[in-house]
């Protein structure tokens, strides 16, 4: 269930195709060396072509909900699996850019927070933005409706 201040977000297309190039690239290969030297190289650039593609479609099944209260992970194709982790355990902010990820114009948001089972949540590939404005206030709200006061 979400609601209208929900923030919805998902890897970038582009992401998860810089992500592949080292797969397609082997496939390219054995497509090379199958034309080149035998037939039965064919297989693995198939199989190499088969597993870009899935790759592709896990990563654009990351769905990333930011809500007033949470934040909600959701990945997966065949077996799906929801994280979630409250707004006032996060901690720090991160945000990283490769190169390649400057050029267009994505970033990787790290958060850490105090969660036992999710001490890092990585927002990956997602479209430069100031989320982290965002998610900074609505912790920062969090923590004011539920009393949260961080000792160091």
């Amino acid at each position: 269930m979400t609601h209208q201040d929900d923030i919805k977000l998902k890897p970038s297309v582009i992401f998860a195709f810089i992500k592949v190039l080292p797969l397609l690239a082997l496939a390219l290969t054995f497509l090379f060396l199958a034309w080149q030297l035998s037939a039965y190289f064919i297989v693995f650039s198939l199989a190499f072509t088969g597993l870009a593609w899935y790759r592709v479609l896990y990563l654009r099944n990351y769905e990333y909900l930011i809500g007033k209260e949470y934040i909600r992970i959701s990945r997966g194709i065949f077996f799906k699996r929801i994280d979630q982790v409250e707004m006032y355990r996060i901690k720090d902010y991160i945000i990283t850019q490769s190169f390649i990820l400057q050029i267009f114009r994505l970033m990787d948001v790290t958060l850490k927070s105090t969660d036992i089972e999710n001490p890092v949540i990585q927002l990956r590939g997602i479209s430069l933005s100031d989320i982290i404005e965002t998610i900074r206030e609505r912790v920062q709200d969090a923590r004011k409706i539920n009393k949260i006061i961080e000792l160091n």
